[in-house]
């Protein structure tokens, strides 16, 4: 299994100890055992069954289509921190905004534009915009926000640190 993203774990210690931790699209759930491993209560959610199922013995787990029309699967639910990496779905994007408590923690990290000419994915559909993640995330703290290049694999991407507006500032003093 890949290793967790660096900019997952370096953010992780924003959340709450033994808070409640939403992986959105976790695939076969890198993030969803490392964070486990953490001692944070964990929800995956995928489409892929198959991937899920192993990831019962460590955290809830959810099948769905996010990116299905109709009622958002996770209404109603928040999280002291939300993770999406290597994911994005605009149609959905303010209602997984929704899922973050008030003084929650946002760690994104996804493709950008520019990634065509290195790889997959190569669709401005799943390509972020320049400046697009700062601009969708208005109204929280960003704590950290890179755009650009990144090697080993190579690839471009928009990655955000951010706290709900009611954190308190003193959350990031030392990180």
């Amino acid at each position: 299994m890949p290793a967790p993203s660096d900019w997952v774990q370096r953010w992780a210690p924003l959340i709450a100890p033994g808070g409640s931790v939403l992986d959105l699209a976790c695939g076969s759930g890198r993030h969803v055992r490392w964070l486990a491993a953490q001692g944070f209560r964990v929800t995956g959610v995928d489409q892929a069954a198959e991937a899920l199922a192993p990831l019962r013995e460590v955290a809830e787990v959810m099948v769905t289509d996010l990116e299905a029309e109709g009622p958002w699967p996770l209404a109603g639910r928040r999280f002291d921190a939300v993770v999406v990496t290597n994911y994005l779905w605009r149609p959905r994007f303010a209602d997984v905004l929704s899922l973050l408590a008030d003084d929650g923690v946002l760690i994104y990290e996804t493709f950008a534009a520019g990634n065509e000419a290195l790889g997959r994915p190569a669709r401005p559909d799943f390509l972020l915009q320049r400046g697009e993640l700062l601009q969708r995330c208005a109204g929280l703290r960003v704590v950290a926000y890179e755009d650009g290049r990144l090697e080993n694999p190579p690839r471009c991407v928009q990655r955000i640190a951010a706290l709900g507006p009611q954190a308190r500032p003193d959350r990031i003093i030392g990180l």
